[in-house]
């Protein structure tokens, strides 16, 4: 491959990459679909088939192949252990541009893609691609392999749907942040009162561990509960060793890294701010979906290791 082709690829990447991972909420997923997608790419221009525009190209290239993906993936997402939550994207240094903030904040939450998931494939690449990426129904159409009007018939259903679900975020990320901050350190001190203050009434806990490790089998509502459920789980943590907090974004929104003594990677919880609340929580403890981040922890290991200090050093040392 020459210079000029590989420049011209990899400038395709990223824009392929936000469909692709918008589509299936996978990080590996959706490298592997770019990968081949480009690898398409580079293949119709080696044969020199006409192309007016690689973008494009490689676009309903990578729709298409996330589409086939999400068709293939329906019956595990079926059968998945417990709660399913998209693989986490996590920016350690937070995005100074505002309108990019506000442009992910909006397509690229972990509620938002969420959502996306009640939506059927073709309903997903066509919500995404003309409210997210600005492509026009023709466009889209060719891209499908719809009509106009069917194309125009799917983005009404998924927006009417989308629409009674759509989550909400705090317009100020600086009011957000500050609330993440004050979360963050009353989750860290098992701080009950100081977290049921921060906390919306209706506000959902939802947790994914994909059967791998513990984790909550269904969503948590309630302030209440919650809050005692974060309680909980700081004091097992406490008991477990040390352990560390590190704020991040995580796909645009408030979160933070849950590291262990090793600084290994133990969980990555996001935060749903709006109105000056904790609207939502999203906590990832499933290894298979921290891999990418970094190193990942044992953590049925770190759990027993709390369990033998709550009893006093029991347990058979392995």
């Amino acid at each position: 491959m020459n210079d000029g082709r590989g420049q011209l690829l990899d400038g395709l990447r990223p824009s392929a990459f936000a469909i692709a991972y918008r589509m299936l909420g996978s990080v590996t997923e959706a490298e592997d679909v770019v990968q081949e997608a480009l690898i398409r790419v580079d293949r119709a221009l080696d044969s020199g088939e006409e192309i007016e525009s690689p973008g494009a190209y490689a676009a309903t290239v990578t729709t298409r192949l996330a589409i086939d993906q999400l068709r293939s993936a329906r019956v595990r997402r079926e059968t998945y252990v417990g709660g399913w939550l998209p693989e986490p994207l996590v920016r350690e240094q937070a995005d100074d541009d505002p309108a990019r903030q506000a442009e992910t904040a909006d397509s690229l939450s972990l509620a938002f893609l969420v959502v996306l998931e009640s939506l059927s494939p073709d309903q997903r690449a066509v919500l995404l691609l003309r409210d997210v990426f600005d492509y026009s129904y023709v466009e889209i159409a060719g891209i499908v392999g719809k009509t106009e009007a069917n194309t125009r018939q799917l983005a009404v259903r998924a927006r009417r749907h989308v629409e009674q679900r759509r989550p909400r975020f705090e317009a100020s990320r600086e009011a957000r942040d500050q609330l993440a901050e004050r979360f963050f350190a009353a989750a860290r001190d098992g701080n009950l009162a100081g977290l049921e203050a921060l906390l919306a009434g209706d506000v959902v806990l939802d947790g994914d561990g994909g059967g791998r490790v513990p984790a909550l089998a269904r969503s948590l509502h309630g302030r209440d509960r919650v809050a005692r459920t974060l309680v909980a789980w700081a004091r097992a943590g406490a008991r477990s060793g040390p352990t560390s907090t590190r704020r991040a974004d995580v796909n645009g929104q408030p979160g933070a890294l849950l590291l262990d003594s090793d600084e290994q990677l133990i969980g990555v919880m996001a935060l749903d701010i709006a109105d000056g609340e904790v609207q939502g929580i999203k906590s990832i403890v499933n290894p298979e979906k921290l891999r990418h981040i970094g190193s990942v922890a044992d953590f049925r290991e770190f759990l027993r290791r709390g369990r033998d200090r709550s009893d006093g050093g029991a347990g058979d040392g392995r």
